[in-house]
């Protein structure tokens, strides 16, 4: 069992505990008491990543802001496309710093778009977002009627950055300016991201080899990573149950219906 047990923490980043080891094990068929993993995992010094805060990146937009703070912080949504989180947050590497951008669908915890810059400029963000719209456009999903939940940083209350989620029916929703609970879940990713990728695989010597580790983490975090806040499943997976269970109506069928 205990080569079972390093198989899987070792096949996902060395970041699991006992909690994530037992339910990966039990997703494979192995039946095994969650007491006996915490056991044979403290016997051969096997842990999980700890997070730890670091400074706030959040550069206030200049001039009056008149959207509201729609969330309140509660980080909940029944279905994909109803609230996504976006944040930034920075790394370094050994030819200066790299901020990253992600945008988060708080429904499923999964990351639907990604973005680094050497710069905090809008682009970094608007980038994120269009990486974001073409995920769901590609898979058929409409986002009309999203929220989109932000800090109120320079990025983020941009002319362009607000244009374009209007171009798309999304509606914009901030939370006050230097308070991480207004932004939570996204802080709370930054956390992960950095803990899993950024201090255990790390130092990286530049963006384009971060570039290549960010894909790599994103591509696990999304379809292979268990989620304790969604019945211990990957992000993807959960996305797959809901569609499944709630089917979309085909035109015709909706058509017939109306008559």
């Amino acid at each position: 069992m205990l080569v079972e047990i390093r198989r899987v923490h070792e096949a996902n980043y060395g970041v699991y505990g006992a909690r994530k080891v037992h339910a990966q094990l039990r997703r494979e068929g192995l039946q095994v008491a969650r007491c006996t993993v915490e056991r044979l995992m403290r016997a051969a010094g096997l842990r999980g990543i700890s997070r730890a805060k670091g400074p706030r990146t959040t550069v206030p937009g200049r001039g009056p802001d008149e959207r509201q703070d729609l969330v309140q912080r509660d980080f909940t949504a029944a279905a994909p496309n109803q609230l996504w989180v976006a944040d930034i947050t920075y790394c370094r590497t050994f030819s200066g710093w790299v901020y990253a951008a992600f945008i988060i669908d708080v429904f499923s915890r999964r990351v639907l778009g990604w973005q680094l810059s050497k710069s905090l400029r809008t682009d970094l963000a608007l980038d994120a977002l269009e990486m974001a719209f073409w995920t769901r456009q590609r898979a058929g999903q409409d986002v009309a009627g999203l929220r989109h939940h932000s800090d109120k940083g320079v990025q983020y209350v941009a002319v362009r950055y607000t244009q374009r989620l209007a171009e798309a029916g999304a509606v914009a929703s901030v939370g006050s300016t230097g308070d991480s609970y207004d932004n939570a879940l996204a802080e709370a990713f930054n956390s992960l991201f950095k803990a899993e990728l950024i201090r255990n695989k790390g130092p990286f010597k530049s963006i384009e080899d971060l570039e290549i580790a960010v894909a790599e983490y994103i591509d696990w975090f999304n379809h292979r990573r268990v989620h304790g806040e969604i019945r211990l499943v990957p992000p993807v997976e959960f996305e797959d149950v809901y569609h499944h269970e709630n089917p979309v109506p085909a035109p015709a069928e909706t058509a017939l219906t109306s008559l």
